[in-house]
């Protein structure tokens, strides 16, 4: 805390690994990786000799770390080495190592805290629709499990954690309300009370150790607000003041003295800082930018917002190259999110920075359905995909072009995952709208998609298939808004970039969508990435990637004038 250089503790040459938490009393720590991007990570354990051991084997499985014991005696850690569908928890004690059920899952809950007691576990359940949610209170002395948020309508419950003294659950909810609010339950008598509301969603609530602080976190117009009260006086705690950005990742000390936080902006990825708050003095302990980057030559967004179609305000993130101008007009490209329920934000984005260095400007969209703005919005493309959130994207393209500093010939699309099928739909159903389509594992078929997720998604299947459609019974619908099934209409230039191990949108999603342009003799690059899976976490496949994506805007798109 005092600073100095870092030391490196893992050396993996194959994959990249995740702190995933260091033991309290020794420098032992477990670690996190997949395998080539398929999604089933497991937990391996360092031990003080360097020595390291996996502590959740098999090959499909799972795991999750969930959290320390209040004695810090033991860790408690999730698996679905035993269904696939569903995740057991585990207490495992740092004296043996050895996994102890505490809880069998039969049903698709999704943990959310243990109670310092160890007597109680909450959980979340989705509902009928991703609007849909409820929370659960499990009993393990009497083995009871119970529906604390039984509601009529569509409402959105969120578990969020228990107090230090194991008598309240606090939790998330949207009942009532346009945004989500904290609400707490009393164990003890099952009464229910609203305790913190906000203009935006509250994304999370949380204590210090000892209940000394509390620490909510909102959702401001794609910012993260961060405050910090003091619960015995209700006084709220000042934070450190920094340059533009946000605080993040807000955690205290055992002593409850310091506080460790990130703080990013769109020019600055995250670093670390330790806070003393009796001196009020923040100490930054990494610098993150690569050396070779001058912050100077980094844009700053600013989120705008634009009429659509219908009438309905779109927000957007704005990367507005320098020297853009009149006189030096660039091309640009309309990004989307993935989802369909994602969030574009102001923090550190490094491949739009990149694009931007490289005079393309860039409106990162929130479409109807982007979460952050209330649950109106949220729902508001539900079965609606290829239709009125594209629409959204559309218009947003009228916006760019509407900046004297766009030339207005010269937009294309771009986006991942969901974006990805955004960009596929843009190309499929409004066919000259935009001038060239970068889709990074976009879905192409949501027949496939439907069908093949995976199995550890079994909770989220149903509210999936209310907000898409329901692969078993409407494929009618299925095909119409899929892509795939209209390829024969994309006439624009495309680039596709595919992780061969992607668990959530697979291979053939982009193989039968390139295949299918091939055929007609269209325009389209492919890039497969033999050890990645949905997204990159591999700095040289980053590399190649988002320099495979330059060099095709650069030949069909264009460079700025």
């Amino acid at each position: 805390m005092a600073g100095g250089e870092p030391k490196q503790l893992t050396n993996s040459t194959k994959e990249s690994t995740y702190i995933a938490t260091a033991f309290p009393a020794d420098a032992r720590f477990l670690y996190r990786h997949d395998a080539g991007g398929n999604e089933n990570e497991h937990l391996y354990l360092r031990e003080l000799d360097g020595s390291e051991r996996d502590l959740t084997p098999g090959e499909k499985t799972k795991a999750n770390f969930l959290g320390w014991s209040k004695d810090q005696k033991s860790f408690f850690i999730s698996t679905n080495e035993r269904d696939p569908k569903f995740f057991d928890i585990f207490e495992m004690s740092i004296a043996d190592l050895k996994p102890q059920l505490i809880y069998q899952d039969e049903t698709g809950f999704e943990f959310a805290d243990i109670s310092a007691d160890k007597r109680f576990l909450a959980f979340g359940k989705p509902g009928r629709t991703t609007a849909d949610a409820d929370v659960y209170l499990y009993d393990r002395e009497k083995q009871e499990m119970k529906n604390i948020t039984a509601h009529d309508g569509e409402v959105d419950n969120q578990p969020q954690v228990f107090d230090v003294a194991s008598k309240y659950l606090y939790f998330l909810s949207d009942e009532g309300a346009e945004f989500k609010y904290i609400a707490r339950y009393d164990i003890a008598t099952g009464e229910r009370e609203v305790v913190e509301k906000a203009p935006w969603d509250v994304s999370a609530i949380y204590f210090s150790r000892n209940g000394k602080y509390r620490v909510v976190a909102t959702n401001e117009d794609a910012r993260t607000g961060i405050k910090v009260t003091e619960e015995a006086t209700g006084k709220t705690v000042e934070l450190p003041s920094l340059p533009d950005g946000d605080i993040t990742g807000v955690n205290f000390s055992e002593s409850e003295r310091l506080m460790a936080f990130y703080h990013n902006g769109s020019r600055s990825p995250a670093n670390l800082f330790v806070y003393d708050l009796a001196s009020e003095k923040p100490t930054r302990l990494t610098n993150s930018l690569n050396p070779q980057i001058d912050p100077a030559d980094l844009v700053e967004v600013r989120v705008i917002r634009y009429k659509s179609f219908d009438g309905l305000e779109i927000p957007g993130i704005l990367y507005q190259p320098h020297g853009a101008s009149g006189q030096k007009k660039t091309p640009a490209l309309v990004l989307v999110h993935g989802g369909p329920g994602g969030q574009a934000r102001t923090e550190y984005k490094a491949y739009a920075q990149y694009l931007a260095n490289h005079g393309y400007t860039i409106l990162d969209v929130n479409n109807r359905g982007s979460s952050g703005y209330g649950k109106t919005f949220f729902k508001a493309d539900d079965r609606k995909h290829g239709r009125e959130p594209l629409w959204d994207c559309v218009e947003a393209k009228k916006y760019l072009q509407s900046l004297g500093y766009v030339d207005p010939e010269k937009i294309g699309i771009m986006g991942g995952s969901y974006g990805g099928y955004m960009v596929l739909a843009a190309l499929t159903f409004q066919p000259e709208e935009f001038a060239v389509g970068v889709d990074l594992f976009g879905v192409s078929n949501w027949v496939r998609t439907l069908q093949s997720i995976p199995p550890y998604w079994e909770a989220q299947r149903q509210s999936l298939y209310a907000e898409i459609g329901d692969p078993e019974k409407e494929l009618d619908f299925l095909r119409e808004t899929s892509p795939l099934f209209h390829a024969d209409k994309i006439t624009k230039p495309l680039i596709v970039l595919q992780g061969a191990n992607d668990p959530r949108v697979i291979k053939p999603e982009s193989d039968e969508i390139v295949d299918a342009i091939k055929k007609k003799n269209g325009v389209v690059d492919y890039v497969v990435f033999d050890n990645e899976g949905h997204g990159f976490t591999k700095k040289d496949n980053e590399i190649r990637a988002y320099k495979s994506i330059l060099d095709f805007l650069e030949k069909y798109l264009g460079k700025r004038s």
